[in-house]
């Protein structure tokens, strides 16, 4: 994932300011799609890899702000950069509150600019990342089977060998072997990783009856 080109996409209905920001962003090296209004950003498809949204505030008939409320009801996660020339207390407020990772005013340093790109990139990159790791750990959990499972939820909890045995009615020897073979499949080296692992899955808090 690393390797993915960053990809930052401009919405702004000033085409000098997209020309300036179109040109400056590749100076840097980033790969840039300019639009005029968050329809037109809509109907082009994605490139793959880390990203960032350039949005202005103020615009003909959507405002930023309010495609920033579309974007996330939509559960689109990109990290967004706000500019704007009429910016005032409560918007910035809300914007940020709704996750904006920045809110420039115009006329702005462009290293201000470049600097929030960048936090943002850094952001889309470890949720890139994470996503991707929960995906992997989804298939291999999904290789285990059902008594195997049962046996990695009660061991995260922290029972011991002999514990889970008693709750799932197993001798302890059987225990520890499906517990082996969880760590196999699940390529945990520690209890510790596992752990970890079962949390990224979001796997129940407290040990399932057994039903």
């Amino acid at each position: 994932m690393s390797e993915e080109i960053a990809t930052v996409y401009v919405v702004d209905d000033d085409p000098m300011v997209r020309d300036g920001l179109d040109s400056l962003l590749r100076s840097v090296g980033y790969r840039v799609r300019c639009f005029a209004s968050p329809r037109e950003f809509m109907q082009q498809p994605r490139s793959k890899g880390p990203a960032c949204l350039v949005l202005d505030v103020r615009m003909p008939g959507q405002s930023g702000l309010d495609f920033q409320t579309e974007l996330a009801a939509a559960g689109d996660a990109i990290p967004i950069v706000f500019l704007t020339g009429h910016g005032d207390v409560p918007m910035s407020v809300r914007a940020i509150k709704a996750g904006a990772m920045e809110f420039l005013l115009k006329p702005f340093r462009e290293q201000d600019l470049l600097d929030a790109v960048t936090a943002c990139l850094e952001k889309s990159r470890a949720e890139s990342f994470e996503t991707a790791l929960v995906a992997d750990l989804r298939k291999r959990y999904a290789t285990l089977s059902q008594r195997q499972q049962e046996v990695m939820a009660l061991v995260v909890q922290g029972l011991l060998n002999k514990q889970t045995a008693a709750e799932l009615e197993l001798s302890e020897i059987t225990v520890k072997i499906h517990r082996g073979q969880v760590m196999r499949k699940m390529q945990a080296d520690t209890l510790a990783d596992l752990i970890r692992m079962a949390d990224r899955l979001g796997l129940p808090g407290k040990p399932a009856g057994r039903g």
